[in-house]
């Protein structure tokens, strides 16, 4: 995937395509989230930007950013259908990889933490074990 389509998906968008990007991530994010958590090896870092893009204490653009990675992610139509085995999520991966390196320094321990207590508790987060 060429830079310039990177730089595409992650403009962040004003606040309100950020909010519905933030409904359909938080929709989305867990059941995609465990179908992908074998194939994306830096599962840990998905799950703390997914916090990190859902903490109100995060800057704006940030949010935008990451919250567009994450829509993309969630997106079930993208460039690599995601039920290729081991291929389906490479798009996606490149996306969110150039995500958290332009906002790393945001995503803070707390973020971090909470996706520690999440892969450690069954690979569920306690929300989407209640559900089943």
């Amino acid at each position: 995937m060429d830079d310039i389509k990177i730089g595409e998906i992650l403009l962040p968008g004003d606040e309100e395509t950020q909010e519905r990007q933030e409904s359909n991530v938080r929709a989305k994010f867990w059941p995609t989230m465990k179908k992908a958590i074998r194939q994306v090896p830096f599962s840990r870092d998905v799950i703390a930007a997914f916090y990190c893009a859902t903490d109100r204490q995060t800057p704006l653009r940030v949010r935008g950013i990451l919250l567009a990675a994450l829509g993309y992610f969630v997106l079930p139509l993208d460039t690599i259908p995601d039920m290729f085995a081991l291929v389906g999520f490479t798009d996606d991966i490149a996306v969110l990889t150039s995500a958290i390196a332009l906002i790393n320094g945001h995503i803070k321990d707390r973020h971090y933490h909470a996706a520690d207590a999440m892969l450690s508790d069954e690979g569920q987060p306690a929300d989407a074990r209640a559900q089943g």
